[in-house]
Formats: C-alpha cells, sequence, structure tokens
C-alpha cells in the first residue's frame, strides 16, 4: 500500500523509558534490516512474518516500525506511533521519493525493498556487505554493574549513536479493518529511539547508567551507528550491535 504526504525530514526521537541486566549478542550482524509496516495493512502480513523469520535467524538486527497512517481504514494499529511514521518519512526525504509505502524494508539505511521479498532482502544485504556498503564500523555493548558501555570502533566520518528499544513479541487479535478477524504475532516492534552520542570517526566508548536498561521484561535493545543527511534526515547505517536482556537474578 502506498500513501502521497508531505516530506518531514524529521528524526525520529523518543523518551527513553525506564526500562535488565543485559547481556550482549555475540556476533556481528551483517546488516540492519528496518520494516515499515502496520496492523492495517493488508499486504503487510507476508512482510511480518519474513521479518519474524530474520530476527528469528539471526543474522541481523531486524525492527519493526508500526506506522500510523492506515488507521483511518477502520483499525487503530496498538503499536504504531506518529514518531515511527516520521522516521519513515525522513527517510523518503533521504531516498529522493515524494511517497511512503507500507510494508517497505529498508536496508542498512541505504535502500529500500518490498519487505515481503525475502530474496530481494538478501540478495540486497550481500551485495552491500560485498561492496564496502555493510556495517563496516565495529560497535560493542557491554554491561558493568551500573553502566552500559558501548565502544564503537575507528572509521571515516561521523555519525549519530542511536539507541533502539524494541518489544521482542506481541500478539494482538485484529478487530477491524483490512485484517479483520486474523490475529498476528509482531517481533521487535520499535517503541522508543535516542541518540546517545556523536561518533567522529575516532575510537570513543560512551557510557550510560544501567538503570536506563533495567527492568525489561518484554523489551530487547540496539544500537545504530547512523550517519545523517544535511544533518537532519536518517543515512547510511555504518555499525549496530543488538542487547540482549539477562534472566534477572534477584
Amino acid at each position: 500500500m502506498m500513501v502521497r504526504s508531505k516530506i518531514a525530514p524529521a528524526l525520529l526521537l523518543l523518551s527513553l523509558a525506564v526500562c535488565p541486566t543485559a547481556t550482549i549478542a555475540g556476533d556481528k550482524p551483517m546488516g540492519v534490516v528496518e520494516l515499515f509496516t502496520s496492523q492495517g495493512c493488508s499486504s503487510c502480513p507476508p512482510a511480518d512474518a519474513v521479518l519474524a523469520d530474520l530476527a528469528e535467524e539471526g543474522d541481523v538486527i531486524a525492527l519493526a516500525y508500526h506506522v500510523d497512517y492506515w488507521n483511518y481504514l477502520g483499525w487503530k494499529d496498538t503499536l504504531a506511533s506518529p514518531e515511527n511514521t516520521a522516521r519513515q518519512k525522513a527517510y523518503a526525504t533521504t531516498f529522493e521519493r515524494k511517497s511512503v509505502y507500507t510494508p517497505q524494508a529498508v536496508l542498512n539505511g541505504r535502500d529500500h525493498v518490498n519487505g515481503a521479498s525475502r530474496g530481494h532482502i538478501d540478495t540486497t544485504l550481500s551485495a552491500m556487505e560485498r561492496d564496502g556498503r555493510g556495517l563496516v564500523v565495529d560497535v560493542d555493548v557491554a554491561h558493568d554493574d551500573d553502566t552500559l558501555v558501548i565502544d564503537v570502533g575507528e572509521g571515516e566520518g561521523k555519525a549519530h549513536v542511536v539507541l533502539v528499544v524494541f518489544d521482542r513479541e506481541t500478539t494482538v487479535p485484529i478487530e477491524a479493518g483490512e485484517n479483520d478477524g486474523a490475529s498476528y504475532t509482531y517481533v521487535n516492534s520499535v517503541r522508543e529511539l535516542q541518540i546517545v552520542g556523536v561518533w567522529k570517526g575516532d575510537a570513543e566508548r560512551i557510557t550510560l547508567p544501567a538503570m536506563m536498561i533495567d527492568d525489561w521484561v518484554n523489551r530487547n535493545g540496539a544500537i545504530l551507528l547512523q550517519r545523517m543527511v544535511n544533518g537532519r534526515a536518517p543515512g547510511a547505517i555504518i555499525g549496530a550491535a543488538l542487547i540482549e536482556p539477562s534472566a534477572r537474578t534477584d
């Protein structure tokens, strides 16, 4: 589905909720897949399923941004936010598009494809990795008692260090709109996003209070190292790491 809209070149900025002691995923991800989707879009369930497969396989960081512009069809997406829509519109500015659509998969912040096309996603990510347009800067995250430590390696240029917080899994019965009567389980639905630092090419360590990731129950997080286009719109993602909650011991 496609919607025409005025382009609002805004980066999604949300307040960070007080969210556990964390362990960090060990392997470097191949890339970042950001799916823009909606519970009210009949074309989206196949893309939601593709994202769920990607998240389970664990080779990429898979994030779902539920948008709110299909709510008028009769069902209000329970995971959507205006901020998610603003991020997609900002990507439209980056890609020089006059419209946004669902399901749209943005790959490494560099290109977009139909989110239901697993083959297109895989081949595009492989080409990006081969051509040096993948995650070329190392990002590591560690948890040390009262501190969350983010280490970013050396590289070129500058980028924002972005903390993304998402729900791991949410089951939603749809009671109206194009998907009326269905029930879907959505994974990695983005709830919050915040810039926590600026990287300028040198190896850098950013420390955050551990309380920022305390008390996660159904949440995970990721760190994205993302360039900006004209200082405003999101651009290439050049590094990323996944944060996963560990079992509480208290």
